[in-house]
């Protein structure tokens, strides 16, 4: 049998004696590595720079266990935790859009739109202003506000299933509900705590430390694999139901496994550092772009998220020093320049 000719390079890679197999795309892998070395190298930026410049060579020193004193505390304690966070989060983020485009497919499937990030920011300001909770307890409440929206999203957009476009109709009419709740929320609450609350709901990795890092490594290992795992019925869920039934897929468990993934990448990151806008819905669609890909993919999504959020974070912390601004901020900056550029892209189509 001779090979199919994908019109691109590609490899296969087989895993588990074959029972598993994954088709690379040589040139997407080329440039999702290229964007994955830029996002490292603005991590290095980051931990260069700042009211204590360090030196490119003395920061690698201090990555690599060969600097004491003040530089490995400046670099790998202060630093470094917040860094590594912004390219996790970013990588999340990224994943969790490209997932939500996959299943509605529509660019604007993502968590910030379908109202995801909305249900988060309402499980985190009721335990906020009600309960009066903790950093952990916030978290939580967080992440049990993304997956309660979500479930009722997909509730209310089941008919004999959940189609792409119902989804997205249902899950802006509940970001809809919830920003009102949000907002009456916050005007029953005193100054204080409606402060704090709005610090929360811009998104900022401000103060996050070693304590943040280790249990958001420990979840993502776990989600982002799973992730992957799922890439391959993503793909043939995208050809349609009854192709994909015909592929041996079961159709709706794989759907709802993966909407519970996307929710959970988004509401853990929403969950640590507040919802941080607009990295789900433009680093997929930005990351095909750059790759030349047919759809959305998972890695380069990955790979652009971190890199849009490392940036994003190294803005928020230089631009205007010694003012440290929320990272939610310059996303929704870089978002709005987004959807200005696409807006000037239709209108030239027309």
């Amino acid at each position: 049998m001779s090979a199919i000719d994908f019109g691109r390079r590609t490899r296969i890679v087989r895993v588990l004696d074959g029972r598993m197999n994954f088709r690379l795309d040589m040139p997407v892998l080329l440039l999702s590595g290229l964007m994955a070395a830029l996002a490292l190298v603005v991590m290095l930026l980051t931990l260069a720079s700042g009211d204590y410049p360090v030196a490119l060579t003395d920061v690698i020193s201090a990555l690599v266990g060969q600097a004491e004193g003040r530089i490995h505390m400046v670099v790998v304690e202060w630093r470094l935790p917040r860094a590594l966070l912004a390219l996790i989060f970013g990588a999340a983020l990224g994943i969790s859009g490209a997932i939500f485009q996959s299943l509605t497919r529509n660019p604007l499937g993502s968590p910030d739109v379908i109202g995801f990030n909305s249900g988060a920011y309402t499980g985190a300001l009721l335990v906020i202003i009600v309960f009066s909770g903790n950093y952990y307890q916030v978290a939580g409440g967080a992440l049990l506000g993304g997956m309660v929206t979500a479930l009722a999203v997909y509730l209310l957009a089941w008919r004999r299933g959940v189609q792409g476009f119902r989804l997205i109709i249902v899950g802006i009419g509940m970001s809809a509900m919830l920003s009102s709740l949000n907002t009456w929320l916050m005007l029953r609450a005193d100054l204080e705590v409606a402060m704090a609350a709005a610090v929360w709901g811009a998104g900022s990795l401000n103060g996050l430390g070693l304590d943040k890092l280790w249990p958001t490594l420990l979840v993502m290992g776990v989600l982002i694999p799973l992730a992957f795992i799922l890439a391959r019925p993503m793909k043939q869920l995208e050809m349609g139901d009854d192709a994909a039934r015909a592929l041996g897929i079961t159709v709706e468990p794989v759907r709802l496994t993966l909407l519970v993934v996307g929710v959970a990448l988004t509401a853990t990151a929403t969950a640590v550092a507040g919802p941080i806008a607009f990295v789900s819905l433009a680093a997929p669609q930005i990351a095909r772009r750059v790759t030349g890909a047919a759809g959305v993919a998972l890695i380069p999504s990955a790979a652009m998220g971190a890199l849009m959020l490392a940036a994003a974070d190294f803005l928020a912390q230089r631009a205007f020093a010694p003012t440290q601004l929320p990272v939610g901020v310059v996303t929704v900056s870089i978002g709005g320049l987004y959807f200005v550029w696409l807006l000037v892209r239709e209108a030239r189509r027309q």
